[in-house]
């Protein structure tokens, strides 16, 4: 008999409880696109565009994690999204997307290594940054070849730090905003940078639409709740309660964060030099202000990090499952972790880690490419797969109410999501700065659905496995 580490159709183990479940997806969220990025989206769009543009990325979100928990809670298995659109868009869909998102990913942890490690030459001037680089990949690659929850409380305890350091600028930079607290001497502004300086939208009611894809990449990693949910404990109670936790307090996070930033600083001081939160930590004479965000941002940074790799872990495992990658990384080890799997997409990274110095204009620019365009690709594929999903148990005689959670307003929510996550796109295609990032996008997808046509089309037994969770027979009476 084969022991459990050589067995391919070995399962991961249900070891995620709640608490990891709803800090992953919120640590995936929240990071250096507000601690760093709100300040630029309030120079280009205004305080007003600026709210409205983070409101509208949270609507987004929101319709997205909906539609996504009926998914995951009637099949909570690892391969999340590219499994859903393999079964209810096509086989060459998921194909594209899985490999798309798992490329996106696997550049992204490159990028956080080389991030990561010169926010330490801030503490350590004269320490190359390939050393710091090296540490965090020993770092992060140990958590995640250790067991799954291992990587889980890490996660945890990232996400918990940035959390902590948003409710804190919250409270503080509230309490300046109001006058409860001193500002070097300075009148409590109260709303008045809202009015003053060109009023809610001095650049322009436009400028909200070009500053809007940044703002909704910054939400994208919530829909990392969906690959953990094949890792967590009774997903049918704790995924609802991670949604309904995340929405939530994003948009209060966000939304809070914003109109604080945007109270205490003119948007025309804002994004130019340092992140807002240390503007405003520093202007209550908050002491080591710089450092204390230099830290939250280190944290930030290793969190995403230790994520994408978690990630690109599973999908790769969840691909070798479903016959789109080799059988070798379908194999768990003792503890139950995918190591063939990680140490490819660990290896992966490092690839694109160097492509961003001997191929900065070619390869490395069609990675990053790809990296934007894949989290909106999923947003969409999620929200067409729930239609298709519950069409289809509709069509074979299932009843939604044997559903543990369903999409409200059925079917407006999902064709409103697929409807402006769409939208982005075309914004993309008329902002001359993200327009090439669009056509190398579309040209990497259309590699990907050409590839599988010639490698796998003639193959009619190609088709997904849902050896992890018999569910989407169980609801749509489908035979083998």
């Amino acid at each position: 008999m084969k022991s459990k580490q050589d067995n391919h159709s070995a399962e991961l183990q249900r070891s995620m409880k709640s608490r990891h479940l709803f800090m992953l997806s919120l640590g995936g969220v929240i990071g250096t696109g507000l601690f760093l990025g709100s300040g630029a989206t309030l120079n280009g769009a205004g305080p007003g565009g600026a709210v409205i543009a983070y409101l509208f990325g949270g609507l987004i979100m929101y319709l997205v994690m909906v539609c996504l928990g009926e998914l995951a809670v009637a099949m909570p298995i690892t391969g999340s999204f590219q499994v859903y659109a393999t079964k209810y868009i096509g086989p060459a869909t998921g194909f594209t997307l899985g490999w798309m998102y798992w490329l996106s990913w696997a550049t992204t942890v490159g990028l956080e290594f080389t991030a990561a490690g010169m926010v330490m030459k801030r503490w350590f001037p004269s320490v190359p940054i390939w050393v710091w680089c090296i540490l965090f990949i020993v770092l992060l690659f140990s958590l995640n070849a250790l067991t799954t929850k291992s990587f889980a409380e890490t996660e945890y305890w990232f996400a918990g730090i940035k959390v902590s350091a948003v409710v804190a600028f919250i409270l503080i930079g509230g309490a300046a905003m109001f006058g409860f607290l001193d500002m070097n001497g300075k009148q409590a502004p109260l709303f008045s940078n809202f009015i003053n300086n060109g009023g809610f939208f001095p650049n322009g009611f436009s400028a909200v639409f070009i500053t809007m894809m940044a703002v909704v990449f910054s939400f994208q990693g919530s829909e990392l709740m969906g690959i953990a949910a094949g890792e967590s404990e009774n997903p049918q109670k704790t995924i609802p309660k991670a949604i309904r936790s995340i929405i939530f307090r994003v948009l209060i996070f966000y939304v809070l964060a914003i109109i604080v930033i945007a109270a205490l600083i003119p948007w025309k001081q804002a994004g130019l030099v340092e992140s807002p939160f240390v503007t405003v930590f520093d202007s209550v004479g908050i002491p080591y202000a710089a450092d204390i965000m230099n830290f939250v941002i280190l944290t930030a940074l290793l969190s995403v990090g230790n994520s994408g790799l978690y990630v690109c872990t599973r999908m790769l495992w969840s691909f070798s499952r479903s016959g789109i990658a080799h059988p070798v990384f379908g194999k768990l080890n003792a503890r139950g972790v995918p190591f063939n799997a990680l140490l490819i997409s660990l290896s992966f990274a490092l690839l694109s880690l160097l492509t961003s110095v001997i191929a900065a204009e070619t390869l490395f620019v069609v990675l990053l490419s790809v990296t934007g365009m894949a989290g909106t690709l999923t947003w969409i594929s999620i929200a067409l797969s729930q239609y298709n999903f519950r069409k289809r148990l509709i069509k074979s005689g299932g009843h939604v109410d044997e559903l543990k959670y369903k999409v409200p307003f059925f079917p407006l929510i999902p064709i409103l999501c697929f409807v402006l996550c769409t939208s982005l796109l075309v914004f993309m295609a008329f902002d001359p700065a993200q327009r090439s990032s669009l056509l190398f996008g579309l040209g990497c997808m259309g590699l990907c659905y050409m590839y599988y046509y010639l490698r796998y089309k003639r193959n009619d037994k190609h088709a997904i496995s849902f050896k992890e969770d018999n569910s989407a027979d169980l609801f749509l009476k489908e035979k083998a």
